[in-house]
């Protein structure tokens, strides 16, 4: 390589020379023409590939690469996006962004309008009049924002002088609950209440000297004893429901043998000298295994064969039937033929403490909280409740249960049971 290098240099080095000559021979300076031989030789040494020398790799190498540019800061719209919950940015009063949520909830024309008419609500209107930066912060409710039944929290955050930013949090799920919640202690209260004032009653009566007749007091003891047992039985449902709901969120995962678990409810009931026992007609059928709470699932079975027994008409069959639905299913039936449930009801029946007919059910020693049990239960086997009723035929309660050998996904997944007419 050092020679080929050498070679070109003496090569370009002569003709440099020859030209220097000839530029003499033609009258061309002295100085003239040693320029023209230095530049011509400077020309063809820049041209030429250079020598492997010692320290020229570097001046060889590759140039690095450029460094990373700095990343750039996502516009307003793509943050406002990002938000769930309606947003809304509001510049001197009016609105000037709004998310997808916001214009859901408002209507997309809200762009550009004045923000008190945007969300058309008397105490939004009143909360956003409020100019003081400190008090704007604090959170306000508004009912009947979008629909009458819903319920949203407006929180105003100030972003500048002039800026505001409007945020919205629907709050309906958590009200429902607290209803519920309200409700239930209130039901709960009142159930309690009624048996209590009944036994002080009688304790009176007996105190006031009506007890020295031993009838008398043998029959106001009765209805003491009685009394006192549906108080037991309502707070064992009710201390039963607590400990399913504390549970709901862990499936169970016990290899469980459903048909075996309705022969023992129904030797059980037949034990237990009610008529109605010799009604039932239990066929279960071959079905595998299922992954279940065999306490809880004999709970399940004895509160809805009883409902069964409860309200199905006299000397008519109540049919229990188990078997395989599919190869992930247990389907398990129990059906009767009483008076039915009309649909106004149907939907309702899985709600705590409501009855069809309450002095009935009371009547029959009823706590207004089995089906509930019952709809807790099946939601915790991540399950299927199915409630059928034709009135004046009977009514149907169908139970569809994951089986042991199915996939894990189905002790993963939550169906919520649902209610058919």
């Amino acid at each position: 390589m050092e020679h080929l290098f050498t070679w070109r240099v003496i090569i370009a080095l002569g003709l440099s020379a020859i030209c220097a000559l000839i530029g003499l021979a033609l009258g061309a300076s002295t100085a003239s023409a040693l320029i023209a031989l230095i530049g011509a030789g400077a020309a063809v040494l820049v041209a030429a590939p250079s020598p492997d020398l010692p320290g020229m790799e570097s001046v060889r190498a590759p140039l690095p690469p450029p460094p990373p540019q700095e990343p750039t800061d996502p516009p307003a719209s793509e943050i406002l996006e990002a938000v769930a919950e309606p947003v809304l940015i509001v510049a001197h009063n009016r609105v000037f962004r709004a998310n997808s949520s916001a214009c859901a909830l408002l209507g997309r024309h809200i762009v550009g309008e004045d923000v008190r008419l945007a969300i058309r609500h008397p105490a939004a209107a009143e909360h956003l009049l409020n100019t003081d930066p400190g008090r704007s912060m604090d959170p306000i409710h508004l009912v009947g924002l979008g629909t009458r039944e819903q319920r949203w929290e407006m929180r105003v955050h100030q972003a500048g002088a002039k800026i505001r930013i409007v945020h919205l949090i629907e709050r309906t799920g958590n009200y429902a609950a607290e209803r519920m919640r309200v409700d239930f202690v209130a039901n709960a209260s009142h159930e309690l209440r009624t048996p209590l004032a009944s036994i002080l009653g009688f304790i009176e009566t007996l105190r006031d000297g009506a007890g020295e007749e031993a009838d008398t007091r043998e029959r106001f003891l009765k209805v003491m004893f009685d009394e006192a047992v549906r108080m037991q039985r309502l707070i064992d449902d009710l201390m039963s429901l607590s400990r399913i709901e504390a549970e709901k969120y862990r499936a169970p995962d016990a290899e469980v043998d459903l048909n075996a678990v309705i022969e023992e409810v129904c030797a059980e009931l037949r034990g237990s000298h009610d008529p109605r026992a010799n009604d039932l007609d239990c066929r279960s059928g071959k079905c595998p295994k299922i992954r279940g709470d065999r306490a809880q699932l004999s709970q399940l079975l004895h509160n809805i064969i009883g409902n069964a027994m409860k309200y199905g008409r006299p000397d008519t069959p109540i049919r229990i039937t188990l078997r395989a639905d599919g190869d992930t299913m247990a389907r398990l039936s129990v059906a009767d033929e009483g008076e039915g449930v009309d649909p106004d009801h149907l939907v309702r029946l899985t709600e705590r403490f409501y009855r069809v007919d309450s002095g009935r059910s009371r009547a029959m020693g009823g706590t207004g909280l089995g089906l509930a049990i019952v709809k807790h239960i099946v939601e915790r086997h991540r399950g299927r409740l199915d409630i059928a009723s034709t009135p004046g035929k009977g009514t149907t309660v169908t139970v569809l249960l994951p089986l042991a050998m199915s996939s894990q996904r189905n002790a993963d997944e939550t169906h919520s049971p649902e209610i058919t007419s």
